[in-house]
């Protein structure tokens, strides 16, 4: 039987190559024709630093927390995060859209760096309310030509991989070295959101 383990480590690896592979077929791709369809939503929660330290950050916080929230956290974020797109695309008004993303990778690095373990609803809560800010970046920058439901398909994969490869990176804090790892880990993604939130990066 295959082990948790076994295939978090087996994700890793084939979201790694797949990643790679993805970004060299598109560097000299004409922008314009990645606009617009399911590659597009695909690639750009990839494309943003600030967007991936995040989501990596909820699939590490989901591993210190244990289950269920291993998985209730990687579902939560971009069930929300289509919810806040859905609100960025019809142009609602919400202030703070940037400082709300860069404030998302300091929390949730801080979460994971002093492995807070707050009960599931309040987890749920904050990883929801950033979710919010994620999805209006979003689906407010969405292209022109886009269709919308595509490009939504696409990065909620994304992120949902992101979660996944936090996950399988997470699950090194079974060791005592995997557990500094880890955290040291949440400490880089604190200090990318304080960099963003700065304006340093």
């Amino acid at each position: 039987m295959i082990s948790v383990r076994f295939f978090a480590r087996f994700l890793l690896a084939s979201l790694s190559i797949f990643v790679i592979g993805m970004s060299s077929a598109f560097a000299h791709a004409d922008a314009a024709s990645l606009s617009g369809g399911f590659m597009s939503g695909f690639m750009h929660p990839l494309s943003g630093l600030d967007h991936v330290v995040a989501m990596v950050a909820v699939g590490l916080w989901g591993v210190f927390l244990g289950r269920p929230a291993i998985w209730v956290l990687p579902l939560v974020f971009p069930l929300v995060m289509a919810f806040g797109g859905a609100l960025g695309v019809v142009g609602v008004p919400i202030p703070g859209i940037e400082t709300g993303i860069a404030l998302s990778g300091l929390v949730l690095g801080l979460a994971v760096v002093f492995a807070v373990k707050p009960p599931l609803w309040v987890a749920a809560i904050v990883v929801g309310a950033f979710a919010i800010f994620h999805g209006y970046a979003h689906g407010a920058e969405l292209p022109n030509a886009a269709n919308p439901l595509v490009f939504s398909i696409g990065f909620v994969i994304a992120t949902g991989l992101l979660h996944l490869t936090g996950i399988a990176f997470g699950e090194l804090s079974r060791w005592s070295w995997g557990n500094i790892a880890v955290r040291a880990g949440g400490g880089v993604i604190a200090l990318v959101g304080l960099g963003f939130l700065t304006g340093t990066i």
